[in-house]
C-alpha cells in the first residue's frame, strides 16, 4: 500500500463546499473520476456500500469531494486489482483498523511497514499477476462449484481480466491446493465436508491477527521503526513454531484423554 495507507485508512468526514474566495480544491464527480480512473457508477456504489463517504451535497445533484475521497478510492482500487481482495474483505479490513488503532498508532504502524525487507511483508514482485480460474481448479482437482464458494464466504477474490476470464491472485492459489490435496485423504464431500469448513480456521486467524496487532501497537512505541521492523520479521517464523507446536500438542492431548 502506498505511503497514504494510515490516512486512507480512517473514514474520510463529509467534506464541505469551499468558502467564498477559498482557493477551490473541492473536486466534482466528473473530476473525481479523471483522478481515480473510476467509473461515476462505481464511484457510487462504494458509497451505497459504505467504504467510502458521500460528498457534500450542494443541490439535487451537485456534490463536492476532496483529497480525502482519492485517496481512499485509489486505495480500494488497489486493493481489488494487486491484492484481489473482495469489497467484504476491503470493508472489513478498513472498519478494523479504524476502530482498533489511533491515527498516532497507525501513522507507528506505516512507518514499521515501510522498513520491512522480506518478500513475505513486502508487496508481491508482480502484484498484478492473475492465474485462471478454471485452470488453477483443474491442476488442483478442485470442483469450480468449490472455488465460486470460496468467493461468496470471502476466502478468497477473482476479477475478470481483459478478456472476460475469472482469474484469482497468485498468492491466493496455495487455497486451492491445500484445499485439493485435503480432500484427496479423504475428507470430501460423501463425508460432510465442506469448504464452509475452512471457515474455522480464518476465522480463527482472524481472531488472532487482530490481538496480535493490538499488541504490537501498545507496546511497540517505545522502539525506533526500523527495530521494530526488524524484529517482527525475525519474529514471525518463532511464532509460526509456536502455533504448530501448540496445535499438535491440542490434538495430542485430547486423544490421550480418551480411554
Amino acid at each position: 500500500m502506498s505511503e497514504h495507507v494510515s490516512d486512507a485508512l480512517r473514514r474520510p468526514s463529509t467534506i464541505a463546499p469551499p468558502a467564498e474566495g477559498e482557493s477551490d480544491k473541492r473536486l466534482k464527480m466528473k473530476d473525481l473520476c479523471d483522478a481515480t480512473g473510476l467509473p461515476r457508477q462505481a464511484i457510487h456504489f462504494y458509497i451505497q456500500q459504505g467504504l467510502v463517504p458521500p460528498g457534500s451535497k450542494t443541490g439535487r445533484n451537485m456534490a463536492y469531494y476532496g483529497e480525502e475521497h482519492i485517496t481512499r478510492l485509489k486505495l480500494i482500487k488497489k486493493l481489488q486489482h494487486e491484492r484481489f481482495l473482495p469489497l467484504k474483505a476491503i470493508r472489513a479490513l478498513l472498519d478494523d483498523q479504524e476502530s482498533q488503532f489511533s491515527q498516532v498508532q497507525r501513522s507507528l504502524l506505516l512507518e514499521v511497514k515501510q522498513r520491512f525487507t522480506t518478500s513475505l511483508l513486502t508487496q508481491p514482485t508482480a502484484p498484478d499477476v492473475g492465474v485462471d480460474a478454471d485452470e488453477a481448479c483443474a491442476r488442483h482437482g478442485v470442483e469450480r462449484a468449490d472455488l465460486d464458494r470460496m468467493i461468496e464466504i470471502g476466502l478468497l477474490g477473482t476479477r475478470e481480466d481483459e478478456l472476460g476470464k475469472t482469474t484469482l491472485a497468485q498468492d491466493d492459489v496455495w487455497i486451492l491446493a491445500a484445499w485439493g490435496e485435503i480432500q484427496k485423504l479423504g475428507f470430501a464431500k460423501d463425508l460432510g465436508f465442506r469448504v464452509d469448513d475452512i471457515q474455522i480456521l480464518m476465522e480463527v486467524v482472524q481472531d488472532l491477527f487482530n490481538r496480535e496487532a493490538i499488541l504490537l501497537a501498545s507496546r511497540m512505541d517505545r522502539l525506533p521503526p526500523e527495530r521494530a521492523a526488524e524484529m517482527i520479521e525475525r519474529a514471525l517464523p518463532i511464532i509460526h513454531s509456536f502455533l504448530t507446536g501448540f496445535h499438535v500438542a491440542k490434538i495430542r492431548n485430547f486423544f490421550a484423554s480418551i480411554e
